[in-house]
């Protein structure tokens, strides 16, 4: 007999998990689900005095209430927040835990409050800054929930009927800061317990992307590679339990049956994909550091246009070797220099997703840097976005320069996906585009990529073509995210020279001042 225990999120209590309990059930398990203090009952409303170890102690109470029998195995199964209090107990009750199921929700870590994961990076910094005092309403304790039309702040509502959606909004309950606020304390105890993650790829994540990041290097995704961690994909937003309540109850069986897909392990012998070798042969040309930027410089003797290249991330701060030193990035700077402009390259500080704005200043200050170098013409400069560095051109094509010659994009991400957090209007180059004006745009397409990467480049694209902006697409119909490392074919190399071709061809232009960026 398998038991699951089912924890809500953030605002929600055990109503959500109704229909899912109810088909669990009828499918021939136990479905138990938490009533968190404060989120749950009449004590909803005034409970500024709960915190995480209470929500940890509600967990408890029903793994103990399920009983101990040697053929029933508990599964529990944490949704958003509710996977904090949930893997908080079972690091005390871990010989007691078959599996851990994490719905749609980040990796809990060990001194790391709850806090880190809420999706709204503005209330993540708020909160911060308070110490979780304060809050909009000026209601001590409490963090009021959403309104209807706030929910998309906590994740995607895709596939939620109208009626749930009313009816979440109606029993949802403020959720008591202390239970964000207050570091989660782990023993070490739950590290072996199995564990699946249920991605829900409406709300922007997928077993491709967890891939991707894995690929990237950083040792805390490491444990995703683990044997005894799987996944599935559920084409919905984040709250599946009511926009797919079947499905769920399907892969929630599958889950604790051991089924799941598992990620390949980096192979530290071959290198992960990002650090292998560029597509194409590119030439010695010499290098300068200064800081945290790389010039590539040409064989000339006056100055020379400059393409700035700004890598994607978030990449975790301690990763290495770091953007500037990854293959296709040099690649593509040396490729620059020996068509006879600068190239440009620089380290910025997108570890996070929070860290889009001080990214957008090390890029800032990258380009001044370049344009004061008196071997690069100031007046003819293009910039170059990949992946997810493609948010900060939002800030280019919003208010582009007189010297700002071109703005390319290569597999980028146009817009933040849902479960980012990011309201921020700046980052948004869909809206940005209609500032563009007659700013050239050339964009590289990959017909592997992402689908929830896909939909903001489609987006953009759209956005683009009603406001007349001008963008010259290159398609890869056969390329991945990151091709020119992967996908070493003759289609990918000629993208990639077309590509060099087009950028340059805007960027050395006209003479200074006088190009098509000028105004």
């Amino acid at each position: 007999m398998t038991a699951f225990i089912l924890v809500s999120g953030m605002f929600t209590g055990t109503h959500i998990w109704q229909d899912t309990a109810a088909r669990l059930t009828a499918a021939g398990a136990e479905a138990h689900t938490v009533a968190l203090t404060g989120l749950d009952g009449p004590r909803a409303a005034t409970a500024a005095d709960v915190d995480l170890e209470t929500h940890i102690a509600d967990v408890l109470a029903v793994i103990d209430s399920v009983g101990a029998a040697e053929d029933r195995r508990i599964v529990l199964v944490g949704h958003d927040y509710g996977i904090h209090p949930a893997v908080g107990a079972a690091d005390r009750r871990a010989e007691r835990i078959e599996r851990i199921v994490h719905l749609d929700s980040g990796l809990p870590r060990n001194g790391v409050p709850a806090l880190a994961a809420v999706p709204d990076q503005s209330l993540r910094e708020r909160l911060a800054g308070t110490g979780g005092t304060q809050v909009a309403d000026g209601e001590r304790g409490l963090l009021p929930p959403p309104a209807l039309d706030e929910w998309p702040r906590w994740g995607s509502t895709a596939g939620v009927p109208e009626a749930a959606l009313d009816r979440l909004t109606a029993l949802a309950a403020p959720q008591p800061l202390g239970t964000l606020t207050q570091p989660l304390r782990l023993t070490g105890a739950v590290d072996p317990v199995p564990t699946t993650g249920v991605l829900c790829t409406g709300n922007g994540t997928s077993i491709e992307l967890v891939q991707m990041l894995v690929g990237l290097g950083d040792p805390a995704l490491r444990p995703l590679t683990d044997p005894r961690v799987s996944f599935f994909e559920l084409p919905t937003g984040h709250w599946p339990m009511l926009s797919c309540p079947a499905e769920l109850t399907d892969v929630l069986l599958r889950a604790a049956a051991g089924e799941g897909h598992r990620l390949e392990p980096v192979d530290d012998a071959a290198g992960p994909a990002h650090l292998k070798p560029f597509l194409m042969d590119t030439p010695d040309v010499p290098r300068e550091r200064h800081g945290n930027v790389d010039l590539y410089l040409p064989d000339a003797g006056e100055p020379r246009p400059a393409v700035v290249l700004v890598h994607g991330g978030p990449v975790a701060a301690d990763a290495r070797p770091t953007p500037r030193e990854w293959p296709a990035l040099t690649g593509y700077a040396r490729s620059v220099a020996g068509e006879g402009a600068v190239g440009v390259l620089l380290d910025h500080r997108l570890h996070d997703l929070g860290d889009y704005e001080r990214a957008a200043a090390d890029v800032a200050a990258a380009v001044e840097l370049a344009r004061a170098d008196p071997r690069v013409d100031g007046d003819r400069i293009a910039l170059w976005f990949f992946s997810g560095g493609g948010l900060i051109a939002a800030d280019w094509l919003d208010a582009p320069p007189a010297w700002l010659r071109c703005l390319a994009a290569t597999y980028p991400v146009l817009a933040p996906l849902p479960n980012w957090g990011l309201s921020e209007a700046r980052l948004r180059p869909a809206r940005a585009v209609a500032n563009a004006g007659g700013l050239p745009v050339v964009l590289t397409r990959v017909g592997r990529e992402m689908p929830e990467i896909a939909a903001t480049v489609e987006e953009f694209l759209a956005a683009a073509k009603d406001c007349g902006t001008d963008v010259e697409v290159i398609d890869v119909p056969d390329g991945h995210h990151g091709f020119e490392t992967i996908d070493l074919t003759d289609e990918s190399r000629t993208a990639v020279r077309h590509a060099l071709r087009t950028v340059l061809a805007h960027a050395f232009g006209a003479g200074a001042g006088d190009g098509a960026g000028a105004r």
